[in-house]
């Protein structure tokens, strides 16, 4: 299946990738960083060469689905070294220092976003590749459409990876049912690596979450009121959540995924998305969860926001 080609191409660019390395891809017609490596170094141009026969080959699979898809004449860079700014240049060498640096210097944590990038990465294509095995080929088709769209046109690579898990969210919501969502994500969980035991699968769930910068911090509240035998319930907050609105739905599929790979019972229900922060730089939104061992799941990839007016 394309799927696992798309993957495994991907993975061989990204075994021989270096953070520091001084050289990188681009096109040499345009100057497009080209996907799957536009965030990417390399330590030698011997690598950087495989890195650039590599995506010439994800490049003519994707065409597959889209032969509109511009062909990128793949050639190697070297990074020049960086010299300070002279008041001849008129600070043109720190503009372009900038502009070299652009793949690790995000104004954070580097390690933060590596892990942003890498996560999303490994999360969409373990989604993607339990899609095109499974007999949605109208789900899988719509994916590689959204895909192939925004990765054009989206130059920043941890927000080109949220929007796809965002879109990715979409499709499943508009053309799966929830019992359908719930197979293909337990399916694409089983996919990921198996996590450490621990003692609260939820609160291992979230601690991960905020150790690749999907989220900032959060907060578990559960709730006293009085329940069904073997239901359980708690107020969730979310602060900085990275993921974004698609219309007047949030995106759940990173929470519920992860959460899956540690407890793959999918008898859970999120609901009642509110954003806490209207007007902030940052998202903060708080979510109900509720697990019945006997309730239908819901909520799995997105939830309706609800308006606090």
């Amino acid at each position: 299946m394309i799927g696992s080609t798309l993957a495994d191409i991907r993975d061989r660019i990204e075994a021989i990738a270096s953070e520091d390395g001084d050289y990188y891809l681009v096109c040499g017609r345009h100057g497009d960083r080209p996907v799957p490596a536009a965030s990417l170094r390399f330590e030698s141009r011997l690598l950087a060469r495989a890195a650039a026969r590599a995506t010439e080959q994800y490049r003519t699979a994707l065409r597959r689905y889209d032969p509109q898809l511009p062909s990128y004449d793949v050639i190697v860079c070297q990074v020049p070294p960086i010299t300070e700014p002279t008041e001849r240049d008129d600070g043109q060498s720190e503009e372009r220092r900038d502009e070299l640096h652009s793949t690790v210097d995000t104004g954070g944590s580097p390690d933060g976003r590596q892990s942003l990038i890498e996560y999303c990465h490994t999360v969409a294509g373990a989604i993607f590749e339990t899609v095109a095995e499974s007999p949605h080929d109208d789900v899988e088709g719509a994916i590689m459409d959204t895909y192939l769209d925004r990765a054009e046109t989206i130059d920043c690579p941890d927000e080109l990876c949220l929007r796809l898990l965002e879109s990715m969210a979409t499709e499943l919501d508009q053309r799966l049912s929830p019992e359908e969502q719930a197979r293909v994500l337990v399916a694409a969980a089983s996919r990921l690596s198996p996590p450490q035991a621990a003692e609260n699968p939820l609160d291992a769930t979230l601690a991960h979450l905020c150790s690749v910068a999907i989220t900032s911090d959060y907060t578990l509240a559960p709730r006293s009121t009085a329940l069904e035998p073997g239901t359980r319930l708690w107020d969730l907050t979310l602060s900085g959540y990275a993921v974004t609105r698609s219309g007047d739905r949030l995106a759940t599929l990173p929470l519920v995924l992860e959460l899956l790979r540690r407890h793959p019972d999918p008898a859970l229900t999120i609901s009642r998305a509110t954003r806490l922060d209207t007007g902030a730089a940052t998202s903060t939104w708080r979510f109900r969860l509720t697990t019945a061992s006997d309730s239908a799941p819901t909520g799995l990839v997105s939830v309706p926001e609800v308006s606090t007016s």
